[in-house]
C-alpha cells in the first residue's frame, strides 16, 4: 500500500508545485507592478503638492513706515507733544533763519514763537528718575552746556527772533527748564528771554520744581503747564497781547475775583491749538479741593486745587471757542469768565 500511496501522491505533489509556482511568479510580477505603479502615483503626487505649499507661503512683509526709526535728535515723544533731544551740549546748535521767530507779547512777560521754540525735553530726565536730577540740589549745573556753545548760539537765536539789542540785555533761556527736564542744548528748547534773570519766569519754574519734587503735580504735568503758557501761572498778569497776530489759533482771558463767603477763586482761560483743549487755570483760596469747570454745552472737565489753591484743568470744549461762558466750582467759591 505504501508504494502505491507514493505513486500516486507524487504526480499530484508535482502538480500543486507547479501550480504555486506560477502564483509565485505572478504575484511578484503583480506587486512589481502594483509598487511602480504606487511610485509613480506617489512621484506624481508629490511634487504639485511641494509647488502649492511653496506657492502659499506669505511673501515677506514691508517695514510700515510708521514703524521706521525717528532721527536720532528726537527720538520719542515725552509731554504731550513735546520731542525727546538727544542734541550734544559740545556742539554750537544751528539756529533759524534771521528774523524767521517772532515772540508773542514783549518785555518780562514775553513767549516765544511756538513754531521756533515750542520747547523740548531731556530723556534723561523722567517721573522715574527725579529723585535723581531735577529733585538733587545743584544738579542743573552738571548738565548746563559750556558758555563756549551758549553764547554763539544765543546771538544767532536773536538773530531770528530779531533782537538787535545787547547780548546782556537777553537771557538765553530754556523755555522748559533744565529744572522740569528741558533738552540742555536743543534749539527748539531754547530762545533770547527778554531782562536779567532772575524774572518773573525763573520764579514760576521754582514753583512747578517744588511742586514735582514734593509729589503735588506730575513731571510731565509741570512740563506742559510751562510750555502751555507760563504767564498764566503767574498770578500777577494777564497774558500780554502778542506784537506779532498768531498763525494758529490762541486765545487767552481771565475773569475778576469772585467770592461766595470767604471763599475766593479768579479763573484764566488760554486755549491750546498743540492740545485742542483749554488750560483753564483756577487761583483760589481753597486749597486741596475738587475742581470743576462746566458751560452750557453739556461739557465738563475736573481737576484739584494743590496747597495753595491752584489748578490747571484741562478742558475739553469741543474746539477753539472764543467768547464761550464757562463756569468754575472749587471748594465754596463760584467763578466765572470767557473763553
Amino acid at each position: 500500500m505504501s508504494n502505491v500511496l507514493q505513486d500516486s501522491i507524487a504526480p499530484r505533489l508535482g502538480i500543486l508545485s507547479a501550480v504555486f509556482g506560477v502564483l509565485v511568479l505572478s504575484g511578484c510580477a503583480s506587486g512589481a507592478g502594483t509598487m511602480s505603479s504606487t511610485a509613480t502615483s506617489s512621484t506624481s503626487q508629490t511634487a504639485p503638492v511641494v509647488t502649492t505649499t511653496s506657492l502659499a507661503k506669505p511673501p515677506p512683509q514691508r517695514r510700515s513706515r510708521s514703524h521706521r526709526p525717528p532721527p536720532a535728535s528726537a527720538t520719542s515723544r515725552g509731554s504731550g507733544s513735546l520731542v525727546y533731544s538727544t542734541a550734544s551740549n559740545d556742539v554750537v546748535q544751528a539756529q533759524h533763519a534771521p528774523g524767521s521767530c517772532h515772540a508773542n507779547g514783549s518785555g518780562l512777560y514775553s513767549r516765544p514763537d511756538p513754531a521756533c521754540t515750542p520747547g523740548a525735553l531731556n530723556p534723561a530726565v523722567t517721573q522715574a528718575t527725579i529723585d535723581r536730577t531735577i529733585c538733587v540740589e545743584g544738579w542743573t549745573d552738571t548738565v548746563r552746556p559750556p558758555e563756549a556753545v551758549s553764547e554763539q548760539e544765543k546771538a544767532a537765536s536773536m538773530a531770528a527772533y530779531g533782537d538787535t539789542g545787547s547780548t546782556e540785555s537777553y537771557e538765553y533761556d530754556h523755555f522748559v527748564p533744565l529744572e522740569l527736564g528741558g533738552a540742555t542744548n536743543d534749539p527748539r528748547n531754547l530762545w533770547p528771554e527778554p531782562g536779567a534773570s532772575p524774572n518773573p519766569k525763573d520764579a514760576v519754574e521754582d514753583d512747578l520744581r517744588e511742586k514735582v519734587c514734593d509729589g503735588e503735580m506730575t513731571l510731565a504735568q509741570a512740563q506742559r503747564a510751562i510750555a502751555t503758557n507760563w504767564v498764566a501761572l503767574s498770578g500777577s498778569v494777564s497774558p500780554p497781547a502778542p506784537r506779532n497776530p498768531p498763525t494758529t489759533h490762541s486765545a487767552t482771558s481771565s475773569s475778576a475775583p469772585s467770592t461766595t463767603g470767604s471763599a475766593q477763586c479768579r479763573l484764566n482761560a488760554s486755549y491750546s491749538s498743540r492740545y485742542d483743549d483749554y488750560d483753564v487755570y483756577v487761583h483760589s483760596n481753597q486749597p486741596d479741593q475738587s475742581v470743576t469747570v462746566t458751560d452750557n454745552y453739556g461739557h465738563s472737565d475736573s481737576w484739584h486745587t494743590d496747597g495753595s489753591g491752584y489748578a490747571d484743568v484741562y478742558f475739553k470744549s469741543g474746539g477753539y471757542v472764543p467768547g464761550r461762558r464757562i463756569t468754575a466750582h472749587v471748594g465754596g467759591a463760584i467763578c466765572s469768565t470767557n473763553l
